[in-house]
């Protein structure tokens, strides 16, 4: 078993629907994504630094993917009862960002220097100082995928993970890239 096979397993006895290795030459960032973030329909945009433009422009971005070769991808899904289920939307999403935060400090020990990416925005602090103060935690500050310009389906499937897993789920992704 490779070491990536190994970590993949460790995130689902995690609590992960499902986690696969990731080849970060399969990352492409993509200056349309990035656009998506300046309409602010999450409302973020301008307002934290894990968010455009706090997180820096698409070349920074570029520019520290390109130290990492490979990573995981890690997915939390949930089965609605119906599509307007935003109970059970919400109750995944802390699911997965509870599994996704646990599993960082599990990775921190051995690879210190992963880039985290995360399904939405940094939730770290209540507050974020941006942008009249620095970050309190950069080290433990994570932007979303999308903020990083990648196509979160084109991730998966470049990776041979599946992003959508039928009528009435939700599935919330996020990935770390390993140094």
């Amino acid at each position: 078993m490779t070491e990536l096979q190994a970590l993949c397993e460790a995130g689902e006895r995690l609590g992960f629907s499902h986690v696969a290795p990731l080849d970060c030459a399969t990352l492409e960032l993509r200056p349309e994504v990035r656009q998506m973030c300046e309409t602010n329909s999450c409302h973020m945009y301008g307002r934290c630094w894990s968010c455009p433009p706090g997180c820096g422009t698409l070349e920074e971005c570029r520019e520290r993917v390109s130290h990492y070769e490979h990573g995981l991808i890690v997915q939390t899904v949930g089965e609605l009862e119906d599509e307007l289920d935003g109970e059970t939307m919400m109750e995944t999403e802390a699911r997965h960002k509870e599994t996704f935060t646990a599993f960082e400090k599990v990775l921190r020990e051995k690879y210190p220097e992963m880039l985290v990416l995360g399904a939405g925005c940094c939730t770290r602090c209540g507050t974020c100082t941006y942008p009249d103060a620095p970050c309190r935690f950069p080290k433990q500050a994570f932007s979303s995928m999308e903020a990083y310009g990648l196509l979160v389906t084109q991730v998966c499937q470049a990776n041979h993970l599946d992003y959508y897993y039928g009528p009435c789920t939700i599935s919330y992704t996020s990935c770390y890239l390993l140094a």
